[in-house]
């Protein structure tokens, strides 16, 4: 297919996302337990991301470099071939975009592995492609776990790799890859810190932490979990971000009223559960939730629900400040110079996400400057649109989600020399 025919499909299937989009919430709703709100934010954001690659799939080009003699070079930007993609059980739909959407642009096929936890609207996606004028073949959706993601990794015909999901399946992917020197992208965990200065507008620190620690029910891997406060501001911080997480509605994720639904799994809130113990049994001080939730609807009472927890007191070496939980649990730290949190901030082996809050725009600039992660932001948190680049630093991943530099790592680069006069023979 030419570009513009792969544009054609790729924008008929945006169109078909955004009619379907309450149906496709819904769903994503019972396949993951977040709120319907969120889950039409997540329907956007896919539609979106498969829109702007659609634009970019009619501009793969290369370079033309003149040489002496009138002999010239060009490159030629090319497909890999056969690409998988290995999603997460917190964005299912989302990220069968985020993957899928510049790989079909580059002109590769995909084939696709949800989470086993959430299979079910990465098939719906297949299934708008295929009604949007998409060959058969060209985007592939299989179900299973860890057997099936090796059988993938290892498959001669795959060229590329794209996992999102933890640190330690990473790895393993990384590993598996390497066998056939190929290669990928890796979205992993992270633990990111949030700053906020003394001078910050308070109101929108306070909407900044909650954004960074609650959507999603806390599965968000850029979650910014480790809240630095600057100790001028400590105690009116703390106390409008409680009040405002014990306003948070939870219950049925299909209501308009509810802000968070339930855990992904009976398995995952009991670790949440356990950090939440684990953190009081080193001194850390539970100020709101962080217990499990019963709605009072009889069909929800055997739902995974928790309530969202500020922990208060944290110190560096506490396990809820170093590992990620992957859960509605904020860490409070208080920290005095921009050096002193600047150097504690960065002591993670992660660095996925950074953010900081200040009103001084040198300063914003100057921190961000020293935050050692991929993703950072200035006075927000959690803003993630399609056009720009998505990735971490350290063992947060390798490549980039999003923007025009994706573009780089679901293709490859070929060299074509053109002589025009005679071969120079040494021989």
């Amino acid at each position: 297919m030419s570009g513009m025919e792969r544009a054609r499909v790729m924008i008929e299937a945006s169109h078909i996302i955004e009619n379907r989009r309450e149906e496709i919430a819904e769903l994503e709703v019972v396949n993951n337990g977040k709120s319907i709100t969120e889950a039409r934010l997540d329907v956007d954001s896919a539609r979106l991301c498969i829109e702007y690659y659609a634009g970019m799939a009619s501009t793969m080009a290369g370079q033309h470099v003149q040489l002496p003699g009138g002999s010239f070079a060009y490159t030629r930007r090319e497909p890999l071939g056969v690409c998988v993609g290995i999603g997460a059980w917190n964005y299912p739909f989302q990220i069968a975009a985020w993957k899928s959407a510049p790989a079909l642009a580059c002109g590769n096929s995909m084939v696709f592995k949800p989470s086993p936890v959430t299979p079910v609207t990465a098939v719906t996606l297949a299934e708008i492609y295929a009604k949007a004028g998409a060959p058969q073949g060209l985007f592939n959706v299989v179900q299973g776990g860890q057997e099936t993601g090796s059988l993938l990794c290892h498959h001669p015909d795959v060229a590329k790799i794209s996992f999102t999901g933890s640190v330690a399946t990473g790895k393993k992917i990384m590993e598996m890859a390497s066998k056939g020197v190929k290669p990928v992208t890796l979205e992993l965990g992270g633990k990111s810190p949030l700053l906020i200065f003394q001078d910050s507008d308070l109101d929108n620190a306070v909407k900044g932490a909650l954004m960074a620690n609650f959507l999603s029910q806390g599965q968000v891997c850029s979650n910014g979990t480790r809240v630095f406060v600057q100790k001028g501001v400590v105690p009116e911080f703390v106390e409008e971000v409680v009040r405002r997480t014990r306003a948070i509605k939870i219950g049925d994720p299909l209501l308009e009223s509810t802000r968070m639904g339930a855990l992904v799994s009976r398995q995952h809130l009991d670790r949440v559960l356990a950090y939440v113990d684990q953190a009081r049994k080193e001194g850390a001080t539970v100020l709101c939730g962080g217990e499990p939730f019963v709605p009072s609807d009889p069909k929800l009472q055997g739902g995974y629900y928790m309530t969202p927890c500020v922990l208060g007191g944290c110190t560096d070496e506490m396990t809820c400040v170093k590992e990620e939980i992957f859960g509605p649990v904020m860490s409070l730290l208080s920290f005095e110079t921009e050096e002193e949190v600047l150097r504690r901030a960065n002591d993670s082996s992660m660095g996925l996400a950074a953010g900081v809050f200040t009103r001084d725009v040198k300063r914003a600039h100057r921190v961000v400057e020293h935050l050692k992660a991929g993703s950072c932001f200035i006075n927000n948190y959690n803003i993630t649109p399609v056009e720009v680049p998505f990735g971490g630093f350290k063992m947060s991943g390798i490549g980039r989600e999003n923007g025009q530099v994706t573009i780089e790592f679901y293709s490859q680069l070929k060299t074509v020399f053109v002589e025009m006069g005679d071969v120079d023979s040494l021989f």
